[in-house]
């Protein structure tokens, strides 16, 4: 992966789930759901519907599910999130985090640059629309989407 897709992915990969702030914990909740829900041949938008309202954010879940679901269907390769109760953010989810936050700066080129490694040259557009715009909702409902890794880029593994 490009040097400037692994520091984005980095500030998440292999941390435990609690150094996320509280916007993270709920994307990463959203993104493990909306996979569990798929899995069990539910309905992603019905299931986190509830979660979304809580936060206040219900108009982000339309433009939440798209980007999944076109993410799920014209990904290059499966990506694989880890079960709800997992405590360390996966590879992939690290990924996913990571451009969610870079949507939320602006950093479209970045964003697209990593969409162009993880989905097909057609969908890219589309998911990138459909980030930003959750992104921009997720905002207005209060969440500090550029804080998302502010607890994971300062912490620090405890010595064995």
């Amino acid at each position: 992966m490009r040097a400037m897709e692994r520091g984005s992915m980095y500030a998440f990969v292999d941390r435990p789930v609690e150094s996320l702030c509280n916007g993270g914990r709920f994307l990463l909740w959203a993104m493990r759901a909306w996979v569990s829900a798929v899995a069990r041949g539910q309905c992603p938008p019905q299931m986190l519907y509830r979660g979304f309202t809580a936060v206040e954010a219900p108009g982000a879940l339309p433009d939440f599910h798209i980007a999944m679901a076109l993410l799920a269907g014209d990904a290059v390769e499966t990506l694989a999130l880890a079960p709800m109760p997992c405590l360390q953010i996966s590879e992939d989810e690290a990924i996913l985090l990571g451009l969610w936050r870079d949507f939320s700066l602006e950093s479209a080129a970045n964003a697209r640059a990593t969409l162009a490694l993880l989905a097909e040259e057609g969908s890219v557009g589309q998911i990138a629309k459909a980030m930003a715009a959750a992104s921009r909702r997720l905002v207005a409902a209060g969440f500090d989407m550029p804080a998302l890794a502010a607890g994971a880029t300062t912490y620090q593994e405890s010595p064995k």
